[in-house]
């Protein structure tokens, strides 16, 4: 499964603030043997920016190019397509999809080559989502709620999924066989994991596969909070899928040897909106006995709820950060936002299943020079398990 990663790329911002400076990229040693292991080597600033709208989630195209999806413009007026970059220059090729209905919001996507199929996801309707969370919005149209297959040779639209007005699809993820027509995409607001696949006659179908409940709380700006199943990873074995669940907390290891029917195997909580002592309480919950602990490493309490994650190559250790979107973190993580984000390791029983967070390790991007900074995407030099399997 290749060598041990030995160092991490990640993404921190210093949006909503309060730090006027620029985004930048983290290097974080990851070699135990190295007398900086867990610190940040060096940083690097971000100026890039594209002027045709918001950007997310860059993949190689086969034939060298980046694909990334576009989300829409500043005033919310875009299209949710995709741009091409030059793979060797990184220059503005132009739009990739062609002459086509193209979807009103984009957010993620994944490709199989082999079975010549794109699947994105919706995101957020950036123009109307505001600066943070609104309920009244779920039934205006704010989120989206589409899951869009393309032809990619072709580059057109060729099926939709409504998923429905609480839905919000955000994570795509095919499986690493590049042989399987089949993967899962995540469904934030609903709590729901869907799997798609092609079924016997060849056209793309989905199906409910998992869904983690809502808890019946107080203080809270709901009397039910939603599971948030923000990001889902799949290890290079296609044996465990992990979500992501932002606002209750936890981390979920799911067996999915059977595709249709996963299994959770593992579950910690390093975070979340339900902690012991915090001014949400539970009163009706299908899974927890209790309420969780907070968690407390090398001194520091753990603030916000894990959204990013990235998997080592041999599925042994799961790294994580724990920012969203700053204006939701302002909102229901002001704390995060005060003192910043940390990145925390999740050591992985890759036989029988299990996770356990690893009280060694955490970077705390707290005590950066300019001000607390809230980090997001974590990337190995050589390839994840968020690099897409293109052959």
């Amino acid at each position: 499964m290749g060598s041990r990663e030995e160092v991490a790329y990640v993404t921190c911002t210093y949006r909503e603030t309060g730090v006027e400076q620029p985004d930048f990229l983290a290097t974080i040693d990851l070699n135990p043997r190295s007398c900086n292991y867990g610190q940040m080597i060096e940083p690097v600033d971000i100026f890039w920016r594209c002027d045709k709208g918001y950007l997310n989630v860059p993949h190689a195209l086969p034939n060298g190019d980046v694909l990334i999806a576009n989300m829409g413009d500043p005033a919310g007026n875009g299209k949710g397509g995709f741009i091409v970059l030059d793979g060797e220059s990184f220059e503005l090729k132009g739009n990739w999809e062609k002459d086509c209905e193209v979807p009103p919001t984009g957010h993620d996507f994944w490709f199989q080559p082999r079975h010549n199929v794109l699947i994105s996801s919706a995101g957020l309707v950036l123009k109307r989502a505001g600066p943070a969370f609104n309920p009244a919005d779920l039934h205006k149209g704010v989120f989206g709620r589409r899951l869009n297959v393309w032809n990619l040779s072709c580059r057109t639209l060729i099926q939709c999924f409504d998923l429905g007005e609480d839905s919000l699809p955000f994570s795509v993820r095919f499986l690493h066989n590049p042989n399987a027509a089949e993967g899962y995409v995540s469904c934030a607001l609903s709590g729901v994991i869907y799997r798609f696949f092609k079924n016997e006659r060849g056209c793309w179908s989905v199906e409910e596969v998992i869904r983690i409940p809502p808890k019946k709380v107080r203080g809270w700006i709901l009397p039910e909070m939603p599971a948030f199943s923000a990001y889902i990873l799949i290890s290079k074995d296609d044996r465990y899928l992990y979500v992501s669940n932002w606002l209750h907390g936890d981390i979920r290891q799911y067996d999915i040897s059977c595709t249709s029917k996963p299994r959770l195997v593992g579950q910690v909580f390093v975070g979340g909106s339900i902690l012991r002592g915090g001014p949400v309480t539970v009163c009706r919950d299908e899974e927890l006995k209790c309420q969780p602990e907070p968690l407390v490493i090398k001194c520091k309490r753990v603030q916000g709820g894990p959204y990013k994650m990235q998997l080592s190559l041999d599925g042994k250790r799961l790294y994580i950060t724990n920012s969203f979107c700053s204006s939701w973190d302002k909102q229901f993580y002001p704390d995060l936002v005060r003192e910043g984000s940390v990145m925390l390791q999740i050591d992985v029983d890759t036989k029988a299943g299990g996770l356990c967070v690893n009280k060694n390790f955490l970077v705390d991007f707290g005590k950066e020079p300019c001000g607390p900074a809230l980090a997001r995407d974590i990337h190995f030099p050589c390839g994840d398990c968020t690099t897409t399997d293109s052959i």
